[in-house]
């Protein structure tokens, strides 16, 4: 297969001879102006996109540290309180209120009462899949014809 070079040649010349019109130049020159000033403009708008994820990912990386700290606090107040000693003195010490007594109850008696739980069936749990995920695989699913 052969380029018609001569017909390109013939183009380009009289793209050329048409440049010395000042009108023809002017257009020209208008258009680039155009491209360059859309294109640059196409480019802010990205920028500024990318900017505002940035921005909008750090605003929500900023409120769960934001909540893990009051979180913390809530801990460490926990922590701190009357109610909570008492309970550690009570599990680890074995320490209880003056008056109080303690019942030592049978371990065969406590199983008794207790909710039965069946440990040999080992079901699987469910996973849960998100919503997109469940669609695209409809769609695969019907594509391919499957049930």
């Amino acid at each position: 297969m052969k380029i018609n070079t001569d017909y390109i040649k013939a183009y380009i010349t009289d793209f050329v001879f048409r440049l010395r019109d000042i009108r023809f130049a002017g257009q020209v020159l208008f258009v680039i102006i155009v491209l360059l000033i859309s294109w640059s403009g196409v480019k802010a708008i990205n920028m500024n996109y990318n900017l505002q994820k940035q921005i909008a990912t750090a605003k929500q990386e900023n409120l769960i540290q934001t909540l893990q700290n009051n979180n913390l606090k809530l801990q460490n107040e926990y922590y701190s309180s009357n109610q909570y000693l008492e309970l550690q003195a009570r599990l680890n010490f074995g320490l209880a209120d003056p008056g109080e007594q303690e019942i030592l109850v049978p371990k065969s008696v406590a199983l008794y009462y207790a909710p039965k739980i069946n440990l040999a069936s080992n079901q699987p749990k469910k996973v849960i899949e998100p919503t997109f995920q469940k669609d695209v695989q409809s769609w695969v699913n019907f594509f391919l014809h499957r049930n």
